[in-house]
């Protein structure tokens, strides 16, 4: 199940069971379910601290995916960052929307085990949110 929280930003047109249908989806074509998951929407600022406090980075970033899966069932806080979506759709020339939805199943994907440190890892983690999207 998922749940939809807002933090120091406004709100958005995504509902829970907009998640619900979707992220679910995305845990069946993986073999695994969806178990509860929160995406909090939130500020530059409000992500930042929360990158500061619990990874030690000072830097603004899009997502912060903290992973509570245990066994099949996947569970997790994913904070998405509106103020970086909505600069990065503008700085890739895409929609609000596609870049919102790019980065909240991005979330998804690293609960699921994907990774994206190395390149190998980047190219599989974007064929994979293409994968994601186009199940939308």
């Amino acid at each position: 199940m998922v749940n939809v929280f807002y933090e120091d930003t406004k709100t958005l047109d995504k509902t829970p069971e907009f998640f619900d249908l979707w992220f679910g989806k995305i845990c069946h074509t993986e073999g695994r379910l969806l178990g509860d998951v929160s995406v909090v929407f939130c500020s530059d600022t409000y992500l930042l601290e929360l990158n500061k406090r619990h990874l030690q980075h000072d830097f603004f970033t899009d997502i912060i995916t903290f992973d509570y899966s245990e066994g099949d069932r996947v569970a997790g806080d994913l904070f998405v960052s509106v103020d970086r979506v909505y600069e990065n759709a503008d700085a890739y020339n895409v929609s609000r929307e596609t870049e919102l939805n790019r980065v909240s199943v991005h979330g998804i994907l690293h609960l699921l085990g994907y990774k994206d440190k190395t390149p190998q890892e980047v190219t599989v983690m974007r064929e994979k949110e293409n994968e994601a999207l186009a199940l939308l």
